[in-house]
């Protein structure tokens, strides 16, 4: 759809005021063998095309085909988010959060929080945490102020690793002791060993994924089940993504939702910066770290956004935090907010389509060229594939600019032979046909 700018009525006001009767007109001075139809331009290109048109032509520009996931995902960015992103107002400011100063960034950030609350079904979200594995780590502190007792934390062997490392390290300081359960042959979180977990152990937090570390949806529904039977607080890890397709966890019982919004709207940079997402139940927003916007009126009657919330600040007693956390990745959020706004909830949906069609079309050519399936689960785009030459061939790809998932054995030494592939809307069928060719 073309850019236009301005409505008829404008346009006709506008022409009027020239004395002109068309736009035509309007252009008539200009030679016509400068308008565009003699340009030989070729079809329109979205903007993705026209990228990958770029750098067809500029070939010392060599950029990789990631078939690689694992918590970091390369979409396709709308290139009018960092366009808006990189005006001062919202760049550079040092206290974007001072109300008398920045209403239009507090407005955003309660916008955030509200798109953030509706994709995960849960009641309130705040501004922003640092990524999603301190924002889990986080939730887990909560969860443990939240229960008030117990010695045990339960992670989900199908969490990502790193993710379990960060958690780990947050409860280095504390005595409590770190249950990791078993996934099943399905590549989802064993509900017998999970039950028999929380049977024989006081628990303080359970900690799953939605969909897991390997892509496979878990049985949420029945982990909710079991958390509010042996009353343990339920943390969900999601991805937001999925969020639009998948049922939201607050729908089973979640307490505390949290994730990495990396994949709404921020690049893939050398490791950062990421932005974690955290919302939770109204009931326990008083233990919630962070900062959380609100909305109401000034001493006129006009609509105003505050801080309503602030559970560590320089001017808040250190003893009283809930979290030593004291700033948020407001940039990034609004880079979030930017792209739900402007795909909006079909968009969101499409991108979830596109990248699960594109998902099951590679997986069985794989499988035709000898890979073989390692869980027998339902997942979405991202997936593992076993192969006895695995090594060789991921290497030979990496030499040709594929780069083919990765490799599990660096995380799990019992799947050493397998490869965690994600296929995101981004790549092509082009681009997999030819990692096909060259296997």
């Amino acid at each position: 759809m073309s850019y236009i700018p301005h409505s008829d009525e404008e346009v006709k006001e506008i022409l009027e005021e020239l004395g002109l009767s068309s736009l035509k007109e309007l252009f008539s001075h200009i030679p016509k063998e400068l308008f565009s139809e003699n340009f030989n331009l070729g079809k329109p290109l979205s903007e993705e095309e026209l990228r990958r048109f770029f750098s067809k032509t500029l070939e010392d520009i060599k950029v990789p085909i990631y078939f690689l996931g694992a918590g970091a995902y390369d979409r396709t960015i709308p290139s009018v988010i960092w366009q808006i992103l990189n005006r001062g107002e919202f760049l550079t400011p040092y206290t974007p959060y001072q109300a008398e100063a920045s209403q239009g960034t507090l407005q955003a950030i309660f916008e955030y929080q509200t798109i953030i609350a509706e994709l995960t079904g849960m009641d309130v979200a705040n501004a922003s945490m640092y990524d999603g594995s301190s924002a889990a780590a986080e939730a887990v502190l909560m969860a443990r102020a939240i229960k008030g007792r117990g010695d045990t934390v339960v992670l989900s062997k199908a969490l990502n690793p790193l993710t379990r490392r960060v958690i780990k390290t947050y409860l280095s300081g504390y005595k409590d002791k770190i249950i990791e359960v078993e996934y099943s042959s399905e590549g989802t979180t064993s509900l017998e060993k999970l039950e028999e977990v929380l049977k024989s152990n006081e628990a303080h937090a359970l900690v799953v994924q939605y969909p897991n570390f390997f892509g496979f949806v878990e049985p949420l529904r029945e982990i909710g089940e079991l958390s509010k039977r042996f009353e343990v607080p339920l943390v969900v890890v999601a991805d937001p993504i999925s969020l639009s397709v998948l049922e939201p966890p607050g729908k089973f019982g979640a307490d505390i939702v949290v994730g990495e919004g990396q994949q709404l709207g921020v690049p893939l940079s050398f490791g950062g910066p990421y932005v974690g997402f955290f919302a939770t139940r109204r009931e326990y927003v008083r233990r919630m770290p962070g900062r959380l916007v609100g909305m109401g009126e000034d001493i006129e009657g006009k609509r105003a956004f505050t801080l309503v919330l602030q559970t560590r600040e320089q001017h808040i007693r250190r003893e009283r935090a809930t979290s030593n956390i004291c700033t948020n990745q407001n940039l990034m959020a609004l880079a979030n907010l930017l792209y739900v706004v402007l795909l909006g909830p079909q968009g969101l949906k499409e991108v979830a389509r596109q990248s699960v069609s594109k998902a099951m079309y590679l997986k069985k050519k794989l499988l035709e060229k000898g890979f073989e399936e390692v869980f027998s689960g339902a997942h979405l785009w991202e997936f593992p594939l076993k192969h006895k030459n695995l090594e060789k061939i991921y290497k030979q790809l990496l030499k040709e600019g594929f780069v083919l998932g990765l490799p599990l054995g660096r995380l799990y030494e019992e799947l050493k032979d397998a490869t965690l592939i994600a296929v995101t809307e981004k790549r092509t069928k082009e681009e997999m046909d030819k990692l096909l060719a060259l296997l």
